[in-house]
């Protein structure tokens, strides 16, 4: 018996195709479309997922600051962080963190809200953390990545 055809074959960095996708933040819910985000990363969208191995996409998202949060999430929900010394809890509002992304001294691409809420959906650990730099965010409709050739996704079509 040929035990060789029962292998299961498993996907690993180099047999993996990634590809650059553009998502358009217009008018979208925070949460919503970040999930989608989310699982783009991931590769979870892909056939030849697998949890160990860094198979999704780079997403660019463009025009965040059209982003919607309902009710009054913009004002009253906090985000908490820890510097590590005493007394050294921070809270942050949604709307504070979507200001600190208008500051001209943020790397390009990086929005301190979007990282907040992404990076909460994907694992605690090495490949969570690596997953997170293949997102990059932009708060205009233009983006310095055309050279990638990106492709414009819809994201409510994304099941």
């Amino acid at each position: 018996m040929d035990t060789l055809s029962y292998r299961t074959e498993f996907p690993n960095a180099e047999s993996v195709e990634r590809k650059w996708v553009v998502i358009d933040a217009t008018d979208q819910i925070l949460g919503r479309l970040c999930s989608q985000v989310a699982k783009i990363l991931r590769g979870k969208n892909k056939p030849c997922y697998s949890p160990f191995v860094e198979c999704g996409d780079n997403v660019i998202i463009i025009n965040a600051d059209k982003v919607r949060l309902t009710g009054k999430k913009l004002t009253d929900r906090e985000y908490f962080s820890y510097t590590g010394y005493p007394g050294g809890q921070r809270k942050a509002t949604p709307e504070q963190l979507m200001k600190k992304a208008h500051n001209k001294h943020l790397k390009p691409g990086y929005n301190p809200l979007f990282i907040k809420v992404v990076k909460g959906m994907l694992p605690k650990n090495r490949i969570g953390r690596k997953l997170i730099g293949n997102m990059h965010v932009y708060l205009g409709p233009e983006h310095p990545h055309e050279a990638q050739n990106p492709v414009a996704i819809d994201i409510n079509k994304i099941k």
